[in-house]
């Protein structure tokens, strides 16, 4: 990756949570960051000011990446802002589960929107606009190979996920573009924890050979390695940061 400062990345679906980790740790390892929201504008810029404050640069941009112009979007922000990316995180996601005989049409195709086209949008404007040296991350899950009752949608994004990274990964070699993948277990987040009892949550932290669940911050420091310049030989790979769950 080229030493121009600062990096530019962008992070899908930043607004709270994992992708709001990765903001502000890439923030604090020296990128300027484009912070994508779909709908929470305040948690958006409340995050674009906390990353300021410490004297890191941010912008708040909504966009759907549901939409085939909301990628080109973010990458025009970011251009207009701070220059050519040299990061893109593709984090946004959604999980709604149920029973393969049980889901609606509405709720596929907004999995398949979201999850799987928002990722293949990315990676194709990515492929066009990242600067040569950068970095394409996108996200997975250790549901993967879990192969759980009610999580057959969101599974078989995340696997499509996968594939198209080992594609992109050989597509992208000749310019130094590396492309990988993060594929947590269960974090503490509200995608996570919305539906279930504290007793289920304590359950599935017990599972962990660590005893606990993940904390967004623990996915951030993975993103950040595959950011970084130390990672230039990980390319094509799935980084299970699950604490040994799978």
């Amino acid at each position: 990756m080229t030493d121009h400062k600062p990096r530019v990345a962008i992070v899908t679906g930043a607004s709270k949570g994992i992708g709001a980790a990765i903001a502000q740790r890439l923030a604090s390892d020296g990128a300027a960051v484009i912070v994508n929201y779909a709908h929470s504008r305040a948690s958006a810029e409340r995050l674009v000011g906390d990353i300021e404050g410490a004297g890191g640069k941010a912008l708040a941009v909504q966009a759907d990446v549901a939409s085939a112009e909301g990628l080109q979007s973010l990458f025009d922000a970011a251009e207009q802002a701070f220059g050519q990316a040299d990061i893109l995180v593709n984090n946004a996601g959604i999980m709604e589960l149920a029973p393969i005989a049980d889901v609606s049409d509405e709720a596929f195709e907004r999995q398949i929107a979201i999850n799987l086209g928002g990722v293949v949008r990315g990676m194709r404007e990515g492929a066009r606009r990242l600067r040569d040296g950068g970095r394409i991350i996108s996200f997975s899950s250790s549901v993967v190979g879990l192969y759980q009752p009610s999580y057959g949608i969101y599974a078989a994004t995340k696997a499509a996920t996968e594939a198209l990274t080992h594609i992109l990964a050989k597509e992208l070699g000749q310019r130094a573009i590396t492309v990988n993948a993060v594929a947590p277990g269960p974090v503490e987040t509200a995608l996570f924890t919305r539906g279930k009892s504290d007793d289920q949550i304590a359950a599935i932290a017990r599972m962990n050979p660590l005893g606990r669940l993940g904390r967004p911050e623990d996915i951030a420091d993975v993103v950040s390695f595959l950011a970084g310049t130390d990672s230039g030989w990980v390319n094509g790979q799935v980084i299970r940061a699950n604490g040994g769950v799978i």
